[in-house]
């Protein structure tokens, strides 16, 4: 199948038109650009660009409010309760992430919950965020939406994908990530699948009669019931699933998913519960990283399995796509034709846009 190939930075600049034409201000349309590139750059095309569509159709609806800043509703100092006012999620989880930074470095630890937030994208951009600044992050999420997931033993969607992520900054080295979905694989990739016409993994997805299957169309019905994703490590994934749910849903004051949540058709809403502190508060900052460092390079020390070059902690395959991608963001040519739709759908409504981006775009393979 034929690929197209643009660089990060005219992608970048097409992003940023396009949020401005839609209404967000420089800010808000820079900080949502920089999330979508970096998250394909990363290797996460499922919470990249091609999230834009789904983002337009909940702006047509009247289902995203523009240029929103987290509104402080309870503030105990080391304790952040935040609602996001229905904003689009890149720049809430900027904003937010700053104002727990600020609180961690003054008090040793921030526990912050923001609420109603439209998609976070990649969580473990906020850990990252974190990180720089020389901070631990702790995030559960939730996703209000359709339920997607099975629970495990069940064959009905019950929730949403509900990222877990930490994030631990290492002294002179890159920061240790962990960032994934508590499904088996996120929904972006089953849409990434489907649009590239291929299967998913075995064990990822349950079909409407629930049963095991590796079609991505699935999760895609023109009519009738939907399937289901599977938990990651069965048992062990569903539970991790079921705290994020409570921590990020219902410890926030935000919502769990249930039928009565759901009052939207397009939106994906977020709720997240997030630990930020200062290592430097507890074990000390040269304590924690001459051990830290010590347990890095004692786990890299181990011999390798055929077919692996390298032992990997988490955050190094990120950091490789990174490398990989810097020349280029490859698209498959349905996710090209729906950005060019989405494009055309502002284009109609404002009197303005950025024009379809497969006009900038090359053919790569």
């Amino acid at each position: 199948m034929s690929t197209y190939k643009i660089s990060p930075q005219a992608m970048h600049s097409w992003l940023c038109d396009l949020w401005r034409a839609i209404g967000s201000d420089e800010r808000e349309a820079t900080l949502i650009a920089d999330h979508l590139v970096a998250a394909n750059l990363s290797g996460h095309d499922s919470h990249g660009v091609g999230m834009v569509p789904l983002y337009v159709k909940s702006w047509q609806q009247g289902e995203i409010r523009l240029n929103q800043q987290p509104v402080v509703l309870q503030d105990c100092g080391t304790m952040l309760s935040l609602d996001g006012n229905g904003g689009m999620g890149q720049a809430l989880g900027a904003a937010s992430m700053a104002l727990a930074i600020e609180r961690a470095r003054t008090h040793g630890v921030c526990v912050m919950g923001l609420r109603h937030s439209h998609h976070l994208g990649r969580i473990g951009h906020w850990a990252e965020q974190a990180c720089q600044a020389g901070l631990i992050a702790i995030h559960f999420v939730n996703v209000v939406t359709r339920p997607i997931v099975a629970p495990h033993g069940g064959t009905q969607a019950r929730f949403g994908t509900n990222p877990f992520t930490i994030g631990l900054p290492v002294a002179g080295a890159p920061p240790i990530v962990l960032d994934f979905a508590t499904s088996n694989i996120a929904l972006g990739k089953v849409r990434v699948a489907k649009n590239k016409g291929v299967e998913v993994p075995p064990g990822c997805l349950l079909d409407a009669e629930g049963l095991p299957t590796n079609d991505p169309s699935v999760m895609y019905p023109e009519s009738g019931p939907s399937g289901a994703l599977r938990s990651f490590a069965e048992h062990k994934g569903y539970a991790l699933a079921v705290m994020c749910e409570l921590l990020a849903g219902a410890i926030t004051g935000g919502h769990t998913i249930r039928p009565e949540t759901i009052k939207h058709r397009f939106a994906i809403w977020n709720n997240m519960f997030a630990v930020v502190l200062d290592p430097k508060a507890l074990a000390g900052s040269s304590s924690a990283g001459t051990e830290i460092g010590a347990f890095v390079d004692w786990v890299r020390s181990s011999g390798l399995m055929r077919g692996h070059a390298e032992v990997q902690l988490p955050g190094d395959a990120e950091r490789r796509r990174r490398q990989e991608r810097a020349d280029g963001i490859t698209l498959d040519p349905m996710t090209l034709t729906e950005l060019d739709r989405a494009a055309q759908a502002v284009q109609e409504v404002r009197g303005a846009a950025p024009g379809p981006l497969s006009a900038i775009a090359c053919l790569a393979s």
